[in-house]
């Protein structure tokens, strides 16, 4: 039996990089957190797989296109390449809340489907977050999780996970 993969899933805005009201549409609009970095090229140096979860109903609003998100990730991916890391892989919901679709956070579809494409043991992982739903999606999912948040820093998370791993 092969054996299964653990795994940090990320959050993108508010965690890679910087948040915007009114959604990052754009690679012009994209502010990679300089730390960020460390924290994936750590994680992987520790055995885990880096998948980003994230929600973007900027799509669905017709503010942003799938061609523009694979760009932003692709920017994402080349600013971790300088520092010898990567994404492991990145997941979207393209929907609006209203849609009431099964993969938007908080549910856990776009986790369970990373699990099963990636070969993740759910249990040896952790969801990191800055929002209620992130948590609520990992908790959803059957995975740990840890809220970033002024109190709690990216830093601390990567501290405690890997204390706890």
């Amino acid at each position: 039996m092969t054996k299964l993969s653990k795994a940090i899933f990320l959050d993108r805005d508010g965690i890679i990089n910087k948040e915007r009201k009114d959604y990052v549409k754009s690679t012009n609009e994209l502010e990679i957190f300089p730390y960020i970095k460390d924290i994936v090229k750590k994680f992987k140096d520790n055995g885990f797989l880096v998948v980003v979860i994230t929600n973007q109903s900027a799509i669905n609003r017709g503010l942003l296109s799938v061609e523009e998100l694979n760009q932003i990730h692709s920017k994402i991916q080349s600013f971790l390449n300088s520092k010898n890391t990567k994404i492991d892989a990145f997941y979207h919901c393209p929907h609006r809340p209203d849609e009431h679709c099964k993969c938007r956070k908080p549910k856990p579809h776009l986790i369970l489907q990373a699990s099963s494409e990636l070969g993740i043991d759910l249990n040896q992982s952790w969801l990191i977050g800055d929002n209620d739903s992130d948590i609520q999606s990992a908790t959803n999912a059957g995975c740990r999780s840890f809220k970033v948040n002024s109190y709690n820093s990216l830093n601390n998370a990567q501290n405690d996970i890997l204390n706890h791993s």
